[in-house]
């Protein structure tokens, strides 16, 4: 189980300038460390790149710019790309890019090439770099095999802070071919730790705001490969058209497969809602992939207290390769809701793929998942899931009354108890299937499994759910009806309250 100090301290560690840094310090060709400088659309790259003589381009204040230096970036639209290749230090402090101000700095790709897989602001094996406060838009190719991205992270570095940008109309619309339909690929963030042992680690992504992306077959904000240490939190991602967040093992991306999977992170606090691939030609005709918050080949990272909503799927912890197992995942305290295909998805989609194993769904809410009727439910349990825990859920079923789907006998050691579940038709007509068994009836479903001895099936009364609004009112049964287990719960709730309040836990993400 990952470290809550790792993470929370990749950000402050950046502030105070604390730790070592990982490598890669440029020498010095500005002026001392600490000084501000600034890029204005009206500047010129000879100029002193002070306010009153600023410089022009982006990546002349990159190639100069010290450790400890920050870069404001005037208001104006910039037809260019940045790369930074410099580092800052833990002595001297990051190398920070921000807008200026109140002013909106615009990084915009109209027209720029796309070469490879390349980021319109791009950071390659760098340690101590902030990138905030920018609007990044408009990189878009029609090329086959061409990804561009937003941002793009890669090779390996530490305390890297990406906050506060609004990224949209990232794109790649070539008309894919063949039966596989690969080749059309986008990112808005995209993080790839491609070297071993050093990682990327101690990286915070927050309060970014990515949508309109046209992604193929690649996802919004992906962390893949060698990445260890991170805290995803505060995003708003929306209105894409496959995969909100991704966590991803297993491809390949770092050379030595003991080191490719994302791992020790925090996904929490964000609000990923209206991601969906339904009709994305990377994929079959009327497909419903794409998951709000995914897990693939990820391990030992905390998914809490986020919202996600009118997504293909809420939040789906699997892995597509066979042999191989996402791992030691806790999704606690999230809100799920109005999803097309199923609220929380856990296993292979089939079975040629990995598993879920040592997995942790613990007082989420998911209320009317499954909202095109296919009778996955509001818990869509796959292929090969071994000794996870299933507990102190709220589960309200959509129009098909199906709660639980699981449609595969590959699953095992799996603890399913403590949870609230109620459906339209009523406890003696609702469905689960377990192990490809179906039961009609909360009572046979019990009897027949083994499973939620200590459940209820009853309206958990919500303050007002058909606003999105699932607070439990003052006589709700789900109130102090969870198990108190310290070990899975957490210590907070979705609205940042106390779990534990006396002896009782509350079920559901509301405490």
């Amino acid at each position: 189980m990952m470290k809550f100090g790792k993470i929370f301290l990749a950000g402050l560690t950046m502030i105070l300038g604390l730790g070592l840094m990982a490598g890669n310090v440029q020498p010095l060709s500005a002026s001392a460390a600490g000084t501000e400088y600034y890029v204005a659309t009206s500047g010129s790259d000879s100029n002193a790149g002070t306010n009153d003589a600023p410089w022009k381009t982006l990546q002349h204040a990159a190639d100069v710019a010290p450790a400890g230096s920050t870069v404001y970036v005037r208001g104006g639209v910039y037809n260019q790309k940045l790369k930074i290749t410099r580092s800052g230090s833990a002595s001297q402090g990051p190398i920070v890019f921000t807008n200026y101000g109140t002013e909106t700095a615009v990084i915009d790709g109209t027209g720029l090439s796309v070469s490879g897989t390349q980021g319109l602001i791009e950071l390659a094996n760098v340690d101590y770099v902030t990138v905030q406060g920018f609007e990044i838009r408009n990189f878009a190719t029609a090329s086959k095999n061409a990804v561009p991205v937003g941002i793009y992270v890669h090779g390996s570095g530490g305390f890297i802070n990406l906050s506060n940008n609004k990224i949209h109309d990232i794109k790649n619309t070539v008309t894919p071919t063949g039966k596989d339909r690969l080749g059309r690929d986008a990112h808005g963030i995209a993080i790839y730790g491609t070297k071993a042992p050093a990682s990327i680690h101690d990286l915070t992504i927050s309060g970014n705001e990515l949508y309109n992306l046209v992604l193929g077959s690649s996802e919004s904000l992906v962390l893949n490969g060698n990445v260890d240490g991170f805290a995803v939190t505060d995003n708003l991602i929306h209105n894409n058209d496959n995969i909100g967040i991704d966590l991803i093992g297993f491809e390949g991306t770092a050379p030595n497969t003991a080191y490719d999977q994302a791992r020790n992170g925090l996904v929490k606090g964000n609000r990923v809602y209206n991601n969906s691939s339904n009709k994305n030609p990377s994929y079959t005709k009327d497909d419903n992939s794409a998951g709000g918050i995914y897990v693939d080949g990820g391990k030992d990272s905390i998914i809490e207290q986020n919202y996600s909503y009118s997504n293909d799927i809420g939040i789906e912890i699997a892995s597509e390769h066979a042999g191989k197992a996402t791992s030691n995942i806790t999704v606690r305290s999230n809100v799920i809701y109005n999803n097309r295909l199923t609220g929380i998805a856990m296993g292979g989609y089939d079975d040629e793929r990995g598993s879920t194993v040592n997995c942790k769904i613990v007082n989420n809410t998911l209320y009317k998942n499954d909202t095109l009727g296919g009778g996955s439910g509001q818990l869509f349990v796959q292929y090969d899931t071994q000794n996870n825990v299933i507990k102190n859920n709220i589960f309200v079923a959509s129009s098909t009354d199906v709660l639980i789907y699981n449609e595969y006998t590959k699953n095992s050691g799996n603890v399913v108890d403590y949870n609230l579940y109620f459906a339209p038709a009523g406890s003696s007509e609702a469905s689960w299937t377990w192990k490809n068994k179906e039961y009609t009836g909360f009572l046979a479903y019990k009897k027949g499994t083994g499973n939620d001895a200590h459940s209820l099936f009853i309206d958990p009364k919500f303050v007002n759910a058909a606003n999105g609004d699932f607070h439990l009112q003052s006589s709700s049964p789900a109130i102090d009806a969870g198990d108190t287990d310290r070990a899975i719960i957490g210590t907070l709730d979705i609205d940042g309250k106390s779990r534990v309040q006396g002896a009782a836990v509350n079920i559901g993400a509301y405490e």
